[in-house]
């Protein structure tokens, strides 16, 4: 009876063991798109400030007290506007006795010059009077220049700042009366890095956004680049061009500047299907059976979710795109919406 049942248990016991199926690990479910080419350029970011085309203060020469004033806050004025008018009385008194004795001076010297025709009158007498006159032009000419610097006018055409004096008020030598403007492009002046000088040419293109505009780009070109490297920073200091037609942009505005160099075009895949190890960059590639490879590739710069990549990968070929944290290398798998449009297009056709 014992050795039955341990006949019977032991059976039991190889028939469980045998019946044991080693069952395979079922296909992962994925999304793939097919490897295609778009354009990529090296980015270079900078932070800048905004100055008008041409920009001046006008100051006050002397100390003296402004007449009148000919010019609105904010407002369009031309080259040669007069600005300002401070007052003049004294210099024209000035002007008035300069000129009297010019008129004298010239007089006395048409006399003398008479006399030595006739021989009553000496070259040395003639040489006096002559240099009489000059002296006395000269006074007149002095007056005439201090009464025109009593006149403030633009140098050049743009829109005035707002006014802080009145007529009336007696301003001191060096007293701002007014700033001008021309804003109808804007040099926008950033600094970049000195190892990135090498990418920068005059004449290349440039976006600028300010934070006052947002979701606005404002193109512009690379006009000047400075001959020097500031040995401080090491960073070289450029300058930019940009229309400014409706006046949006005002001078010290702080703009984020954005470069786009070397244009190429080149392999590129979603950023989702590249996967880090360590220092090494890898994809999964769909091979025929859908299995797929993990295949290391080198890869170049980022943009708007594509990332370039330089080698490891070719056009045609295709790469999962979602779903590869749960992969492993040679594992079967499933590519979800097999067999509907636009699943197995490449991922940004140039």
């Amino acid at each position: 009876m014992q050795i039955r049942l341990v006949l019977c248990s032991a059976l039991a016991l190889l028939s469980a063991c045998g019946g044991e199926v080693k069952k395979e690990r079922p296909a992962a479910l994925v999304e793939a798109r097919t490897v295609g080419q778009m354009s990529f350029a090296d980015k270079i970011e900078a932070v800048g400030t905004a100055l008008g085309n041409e920009q001046v203060t006008l100051s006050a020469p002397v100390t003296e007290r402004i007449v009148s004033i000919h010019f609105s806050d904010g407002g369009y004025v031309s080259k040669g506007q007069v600005m300002a008018r401070m007052a003049i009385a004294e210099e024209s008194g000035e002007l008035a006795a300069a000129q009297a004795r010019e008129t004298e001076a010239n007089q006395q010297l048409q006399r003398i010059q008479a006399l030595k025709n006739r021989g009553f009158a000496t070259n040395a007498s003639l040489d006096t009077q002559v240099a009489t006159l000059n002296q006395a032009r000269a006074t007149a000419q002095q007056a005439r220049a201090a009464i025109a610097d009593r006149v403030i006018r633009a140098p050049f055409s743009g829109w005035a700042s707002l006014r802080t004096v009145s007529p009336g008020a007696i301003v001191t030598a060096g007293t701002e009366i007014a700033m001008v403007s021309d804003i109808s492009r804007i040099k926008l002046d950033f600094t970049v890095p000195e190892t990135q000088l090498g990418l920068l040419r005059a004449g290349m293109p440039i976006m600028a956004v300010a934070a006052a505009y947002p979701g606005r780009n404002f193109a512009g070109t690379i006009a000047t680049i400075d001959p020097v490297v500031d040995p401080a920073t090491r960073a070289v200091k450029i300058r930019a061009i940009m229309p400014n037609g409706d006046r949006s942009l005002k001078p010290g505005m702080l703009m984020t500047v954005r470069i786009g160099a070397h244009p190429r075009t080149s392999t590129a895949v979603p950023e989702l299907a590249v996967v880090a190890d360590g220092e090494q960059n890898f994809v999964f590639v769909v091979t025929e059976g859908n299995k797929v490879k993990k295949s290391a590739v080198t890869t170049g710069v980022h943009d708007d979710g594509m990332i370039e990549i330089l080698s490891g990968l070719s056009p045609g070929q295709k790469v999962v795109t979602d779903g590869v944290v749960k992969l492993t290398d040679g594992m079967p798998v499933k590519l979800a919406g097999a067999g509907k449009a636009g699943q197995d297009q490449p991922s940004a056709a140039n």
